[in-house]
């Protein structure tokens, strides 16, 4: 079955293989639902005027200002994202939990070397941040994309929580917040990102010292 590499939910997603990602996904109940609504439906908007101009061919200048729009709303999505998840303090599930840290990191790694080169990880109470390069073909010579990996370890990881905390139903939301490295500098952003969330968080003082962060060399 041919592949899409655009899909969208939420939000537009762009898969392809061979490429670097940062990727943020969160439990069910750690954004209320109609939160970002704005957000999103202002970034759907764009995102069909983009489409809709390549279509009519229109001329570069106004693609390129809409792209432009389209990146500032997103960081402003992105910010009010971040602010949202930290501001929880009910949680339905503690991912900072030694065991469920540990099964998430493990799960992360579980295809290091045959699918994917890690760079680094950051597990927080409600939420999973991720840095990683997807690899252009598997062990078995298939292309890989970012959707078969995060819905392999969301499903896996999900069902061993609920086993450790004894709960059934969804754990994640539905869908993740993934950005496409651009080079080198965006790279560095993300992976200190990662890593300093604890940090940023007010839960360590040195980003090494909080147990769900793991930085790859």
């Amino acid at each position: 079955m041919e592949r899409k590499e655009f899909t969208r939910r939420h939000l537009p997603h762009f898969q392809q293989p061979g490429q670097t990602y940062f990727v943020t996904w969160c439990t069910k109940d750690a954004v209320p639902p109609k939160a970002l609504e704005s957000y999103i439906m202002q970034l759907k908007d764009i995102s069909n005027q983009i489409e809709n101009s390549k279509l009519h061919k229109a001329n570069d200048q106004i693609i390129s200002e809409l792209k432009i729009k389209y990146s500032r709303v997103r960081k402003k999505y992105i910010k009010a994202f971040d602010d949202l998840l930290h501001l929880q303090t009910k949680l339905i599930v503690d991912l900072s939990k030694e065991e469920n840290t540990q099964l998430i990191l493990d799960t992360l790694c579980f295809w290091e070397g045959k699918r994917i080169e890690n760079y680094a990880i950051c597990v927080m109470k409600n939420h999973v941040h991720w840095v990683f390069r997807v690899f252009e073909k598997n062990e078995n010579g298939e292309p890989v994309y970012l959707s078969d990996i995060l819905q392999s370890v969301k499903r896996f990881s999900a069902t061993k929580i609920n086993e450790f905390e004894n709960r059934t139903g969804s754990l994640w939301h539905d869908e993740s917040f993934d950005t496409t490295i651009r080079d080198d500098l965006h790279l560095y952003n993300a992976i200190n990102y990662t890593i300093e969330n604890p940090v940023s968080a007010g839960l360590v003082k040195n980003w090494w010292e909080w147990k769900g962060t793991k930085l790859f060399q």
